[in-house]
């Protein structure tokens, strides 16, 4: 695969004026670094189709593109600067560095650049309490080139893009399905513009307000509880004639120790004195699971999340059989 260069980078290892220090933890934690928006710009290759050696929509471009969506729509808010998280490092090295040993390398002859990136833009001037939590309103998206056919002529690029609340005790993100596009294919910054312009405006932040506050009302028992975990566990041996007719669940094995674990460990969000645990804390122990998914998958799992507590809820409320919990 070809790559264009635009500058020769300075070092592999992000300088330290460029990493971006917050005391909170992250968003997302798997196998990611923090990287600043100048040092995807300055330092890094832009990957390109390699039969026709057409650029792809660099990873700043696309961040760059959904802050100016960010700032018109919200122009009357405090819009940060975005976090941005990447992994899946790829280095290379200019053409005249051929069969030089690597240990012998001079900086300007390394190249390098990100098989995936995530990142989010907080609003932190619109913002919502939800059972002594801060949740504040955030923009973003992923960008994962292993989803990508570079091996051929240029084509429609895939995008994704979501807009909802983080919780600011823990940075879980909280994202609803209409709060969420899975799938964008564009061939240009504008036509990703528009789909980023779309997103925002089809979304029903009332309405994800109102289900996540609902979530507080409710609340399952130590055995329902653990007949739940054990149905998540369940869940992908099911015949696929009965698996059809339940909400899919999309956290792995590990994850659902995970929420296991912290229902007894969680210093915000575990079990109350009785066993019980809300909705809403439950909720928490799958979003904060979730941050040890890779960026291409983190969004789905993330929205499908929400999902299955939105399908708790109505259970519960409506004393109706739901599989996980009957």
């Amino acid at each position: 695969m070809e790559l264009i260069q635009i500058n020769s980078p300075m070092s592999l290892i992000i300088p330290e004026s460029e990493v971006i220090k917050t005391t909170n933890r992250n968003f997302i934690e798997a196998n990611t670094q923090s990287v600043s928006l100048s040092h995807l710009k300055r330092d890094c290759t832009i990957p390109v189709f390699s039969k026709d050696n057409e650029c792809t929509i660099a990873h700043h471009q696309f961040i760059e593109a959904t802050r100016e969506c960010a700032i018109e729509v919200f122009g009357g808010h405090n819009i940060l600067m975005p976090e941005v998280r990447v992994s899946h490092t790829v280095k290379g090295r200019v053409p005249s560095a051929i069969g030089k040993p690597a240990k012998e390398l001079y900086d300007e002859e390394k190249t390098i650049y990100y098989e995936r990136m995530m990142f989010a833009i907080e609003i932190p001037s619109i913002t919502q309490n939800i059972n002594g939590n801060d949740l504040s309103l955030m923009i973003g998206g992923v960008r994962a080139y292993n989803q990508e056919n570079l091996y051929s002529k240029k084509s429609v690029e895939k995008f994704k893009v979501f807009i909802g609340f983080q919780n600011r005790v823990c940075c879980n993100l909280c994202i609803s399905t209409d709060g969420y596009k899975s799938d964008i294919r564009i061939t240009s910054v504008e036509e990703l513009k528009k789909q980023v312009f779309e997103l925002i405006n089809s979304y029903d932040r009332e309405a994800h307000l109102t289900m996540m506050k609902q979530l507080s009302n409710y609340k399952l028992t130590e055995k329902q509880f653990a007949q739940f975990i054990g149905k998540l566990r369940l869940y992908n041996y099911l015949p696929k004639n009965e698996k059809a007719n339940v909400a899919p669940m999309l956290l792995n094995d590990g994850q659902i120790n995970a929420v296991a674990r912290d229902y007894y460990q969680d210093e915000n969000f575990c079990r109350d004195s009785n066993g019980d645990i809300s909705l809403w804390n439950l909720y928490n122990l799958f979003t904060g699971s979730n941050k040890s998914s890779y960026i291409d998958t983190f969004l789905d799992r993330s929205a499908n999340a929400t999902e299955v507590m939105y399908q708790l809820t109505q259970a519960l409320s409506h004393k109706t059989n739901l599989w996980y919990v009957t």
